[in-house]
């Protein structure tokens, strides 16, 4: 489909809305005058009046809401071309191989995605200035080849006319939300109202010593769900229709991408981007933002900057994920069409003979890259983060963050220790409760699934071992910070792995100290408890001052 068809479906789906919205106008008026028509005056015809004008505000406001709503401008730095003459280099490069305009604007963002914007005028029909939008992120996972890739992909929808277009399409969707939202809000407000009135009488009822009546709620707000329910039927109607639409556009932007960067970076960057979005939420989850918390930042540069070398330690991870990553879940709904299928499309061109070209990181074009990663911390995190210390270095951040995460563990065993003796949950009273015998008579007090607590002698032992063990080894490491005997060993390639004290092996032949502590763990929680082999291994008690 055309620019021009895409325009007129576009415009059409837009009159939609507004016919529909006329129609509603009109039956109101008709209810009104088919009531006066009939004889009926008085409080009823001006109940009636009311309601017709009640209903018509929020459909009036949605007709004559002119103005397409901007999206509010993500956070991030400003690349101008006297900082960043490489990446505009490439920039104008690929506008011109695709014939099309370059942007104005290059923002660098702290996501993993690219997307390009245009403010046009006259609902679309004359351009406007245009804004890329690059996430550093995306720079730091993919070569300059699947950068070039991505690129040619958002020209494609300059060319295509998709960024002129979407503010029509833009402006039909938020018209329609308006007044679905409105008349919602309307519903919900009377069945508020109406629960809080039978509520009342309710009460009454009962201080009066007769029964409470149930609530019901059915009734209220109805005639304001049904108007919502008819916007939100045309609703589906445009999503569906536009969207579609849309999924076509990407389609014939990868092709434009093909075209301009080569079929195997082109299908190498679609694989790529998805694996590089889960990645970094697991790095932001699990790294950059482990010591909040304890209001410690990584180093600066490093909340985002080290996300390039935990892609590095684990390669072996990302070919696995890239090899066996799910298929996506599909709906009419969706703005994209399935990653899986795009690439397959783009591997069913023929092969162009462009496979080694530009293997160097993307992030390479930056002229300082350590520099655009400190801006960009100060663009997008909030003050009152900014605000928090700076470690040394990552370990001192891994050390912090787990030894208050230590000192507060509350785990079911913690709370249910509590519970069952109504003293604090220590590993002193626990490895007192273990000795009296009295552990399964504790272990009931833990969340038990309902087939756990049904279940009796050895097989509850066996439900209930191990949410026990994870507890208790817990515990045991608790006790260990506390007397600042425990240690972490900090990896970009794996989780952080638990150091005890070297004086625990000395109480193990040949085991390691880890090894020791799971056997010492497991005796304690045996069938027939010993407490004794994890006592050896806890560190003497501090005398205390006489």
């Amino acid at each position: 489909m055309g620019a021009t068809l895409r325009a007129l479906r576009a415009l059409v789906l837009l009159c939609g809305f507004y016919l529909l919205s006329v129609l509603l106008l009109a039956a109101l008026a008709g209810v009104d005058v088919a009531a006066y028509s009939s004889g009926l005056r008085g409080a009823a015809a001006f109940k009636i009046f009311i309601v017709s004008v009640v209903l018509a505000v929020p459909v009036v406001r949605g007709m004559f809401m002119l103005r397409t709503p901007r999206g509010e401008e993500p956070p991030g730095i400003e690349a101008t071309e006297a900082d960043e003459p490489r990446l505009w280099a490439l920039v104008r490069e690929l506008a011109t191989a695709t014939g099309t305009r370059a942007p104005d604007r290059i923002l660098l963002t702290a996501d993993v995605n690219a997307a390009v914007s245009e403010e046009s005028r006259l609902l679309g029909l004359l351009p406007g200035p245009r804004r890329l939008h690059l996430g550093v992120p995306l720079l730091t996972g993919l070569t300059e080849a699947q950068l070039r890739a991505v690129l040619a992909h958002e020209y494609g929808h300059f060319t295509g006319g998709d960024t002129r277009l979407s503010a029509l399409v833009v402006r039909g969707r938020a018209q329609i939300a308006r007044v679905i939202g409105h008349f919602r809000a309307k519903a919900e407000g009377k069945v508020a109202a109406e629960r809080a009135r039978q509520e009342k009488a309710s009460a009454k009822r009962v201080a009066r010593g007769k029964k409470a009546r149930e609530i019901e709620t059915g009734g209220a707000g109805a005639t304001y769900r049904m108007m919502a329910a008819i916007y939100t039927w045309y609703g589906k109607l445009y999503l569906r229709a536009s969207l579609s639409t849309a999924r076509a556009q990407e389609y014939a932007a990868d092709l434009a991408a093909a075209r301009i960067a080569g079929r195997d970076a082109t299908a190498s960057a679609l694989r790529e981007i998805p694996v590089l979005a889960d990645c970094h939420d697991f790095y932001l989850d699990s790294y950059a933002t482990l010591g909040l918390p304890v209001r410690l930042l990584p180093p600066r540069g490093e909340f985002f900057g080290g996300f390039g070398r935990l892609l590095t330690a684990r390669e072996p991870e990302l070919a696995e994920l890239r090899a066996h990553r799910p298929s996506d879940q599909t709906s009419p709904y969706d703005s994209h069409p399935p990653m899986d299928e795009r690439v397959r499309r783009v591997e069913a061109l023929p092969a162009d003979g462009r496979t080694e070209e530009a293997k160097g990181s993307a992030l390479a074009l930056l002229t300082d890259a350590r520099r655009t990663l400190a801006v960009l911390e100060e663009a997008v995190l909030a003050d009152e983060v900014l605000a928090y210390r700076r470690s040394a270095e990552w370990q001192e951040l891994l050390d912090a963050a787990m030894a208050a995460g230590m000192s507060s563990a509350n785990t079911p065993l913690h709370r249910a220790l509590a519970d069952y003796t109504g003293q604090p949950a220590t590993l002193s009273a626990l490895l007192e409760v273990i000795d009296d015998g009295r552990l399964w008579r504790l272990a009931e007090r833990l969340p038990l699934s309902e087939q756990a607590a049904a279940a009796k002698g050895r097989a509850f032992r066996e439900f209930v071992r191990p949410q026990l063990h994870r507890s208790l080894r817990t515990m045991v490491l608790a006790e260990f910070s506390a007397r600042s005997l425990l240690s972490w060993e900090f990896s970009w390639s794996r989780a952080a792995a638990v150091r005890l004290p070297g004086w625990a092996s000395e109480n193990t032949a040949d085991e390691g100290p880890e090894a020791a502590l799971e056997a010492a763990v497991d005796a304690a929680l045996a069938d027939h408890p010993d407490t004794a082999p994890l006592r050896a291994l806890l560190p003497p008690a501090t005398p205390q001052p006489v």
